[in-house]
């Protein structure tokens, strides 16, 4: 009997109870959440997709030590799809003696639905006549390539066979991995594999024909690889190639801006860049160079308008030299006297060689800090 066709979601690196501890706690909280959220989405894709099964491929959780009230809602937030997920420990859920998952089995909130598979082996889906050659991860680093009995594995005949494992590829993923885990390149091929659906790079990736990493399905870092999104895969009869759509979900897209400042007009750039992000944005920007008091104000301006509309932001500013005009000292009042040599000082401070980046960074909030308290003097109350 020939195998029917086949569509389920391949996804990974969910990382639930990621800490986001660079941001403000309200933005962390923000962040946290939205990797729920978009799980319940990717439920609510399932079924509406009617797809037969969904495929987690590690990393589920972030941490072995996530809370019980953590554990329960990643469960709950599955309810939407009642058909097979199947959840592979990775390198930050390892499959330990103890663990998240067994835990997570205490309480009782796994649904019959859900499959954790905590040993390596084969689990047969005989509803859609599929065959998932399963390698989870037992320890959170392993030297030996955990895929390499998918080759010698035995599967029903005429039923699709379908790898699931965490780790990296050997020879593909050359910096930002998460582990040591290999996988061979060949994997798919050598094993007979009409699907080879990995986790632990953070973004889509395709290695091969039928050798895809689904990346996290909610952007997490500041890196341009194509987070964000599931993939949809569908297997006609076994041996046939897949067809794999890339299906945006995640809710937030995170940018990194180094920019640099040495004309006016190089400001009102930033400036505009800037007004264009809104609630779906989180941003980590250092600005370098220099820009005269009054420009250095207005940024600063737009950066706080900007973090007003934007999920997150992290700024830094200490590589930017605020120096003074002849017009700001003069709007300012900071020609002569006291104030002039408090500038003056500031200035020095900026011009240093030897500075660290923390006090330049505090030299130009001072200079910022004593424009604004200026500013907000009567025009004759203002030092002289």
């Amino acid at each position: 009997m020939e195998g029917r066709v086949i569509r389920f979601l391949h996804t990974a690196d969910w990382q639930i109870g990621t800490q986001f501890g660079q941001f403000e706690p309200d933005e962390a909280a923000h962040l946290a959440q939205a990797r729920l959220d978009t799980v319940r989405r990717i439920a609510d894709e399932a079924a509406a997709r009617n797809v037969d099964a969904v495929l987690v491929a590690g990393d589920v959780f972030d941490l072995q030590t996530v809370s019980d009230t953590v554990i329960r809602r990643l469960f709950g937030a599955l309810q939407a799809f009642s058909g097979p997920w199947i959840m592979l420990p990775g390198n930050h859920d390892a499959a330990l003696v103890e663990s998240v998952w067994t835990r997570a089995q205490r309480l009782n909130c796994i649904a019959p639905n859900v499959r954790v598979v905590l040993e390596p082996g084969v689990l047969l889906l005989d509803a859609c006549r599929c065959a998932l050659l399963c390698a989870p991860l037992t320890q959170r680093i392993t030297y030996d390539d955990t895929t390499g009995f998918f080759d010698t594995a035995e599967t029903p005949p005429g039923y699709h066979r379908i790898g699931l494992a965490h780790g990296s590829v050997s020879g593909i993923l050359q910096e930002g991995i998460d582990s040591s885990n290999p996988i061979a390149p060949t994997r798919a091929a050598s094993a007979r594999l009409d699907y080879l659906a990995l986790g632990d790079w953070h973004g889509h990736l395709r290695v091969d024909e039928r050798t895809w990493y689904a990346g996290t399905h909610e952007q997490d870092r500041f890196r341009a690889n194509d987070p964000g999104f599931m993939l949809d895969v569908t297997l006609s009869e076994p041996g046939a190639s897949p067809q794999v759509e890339a299906v945006r979900v995640g809710q937030y897209q995170w940018h990194r801006w180094d920019e640099t400042i040495s004309v006016p007009t190089d400001v009102d750039a930033l400036k505009a860049r800037l007004a264009a992000l809104g609630s779906p944005d989180v941003l980590r920007v250092s600005v370098n160079g220099t820009a005269a008091l009054a420009d250095a104000e207005a940024l600063h301006v737009a950066l706080e308008e900007a973090r007003a509309r934007v999920r997150a932001l992290r700024v830094d500013l200490s590589g930017l030299q605020v120096l003074p005009t002849a017009d700001d000292l003069a709007e300012l009042g900071a020609q002569s006297g006291y104030l002039a040599k408090v500038v003056a000082r500031l200035r020095g401070l900026q011009e240093d060689p030897e500075a660290d980046p923390q006090q330049l960074k505090r030299a130009a909030e001072a200079l910022l800090l004593l424009a604004r308290f200026q500013r907000e003097l009567p025009r004759d109350a203002r030092s002289a």
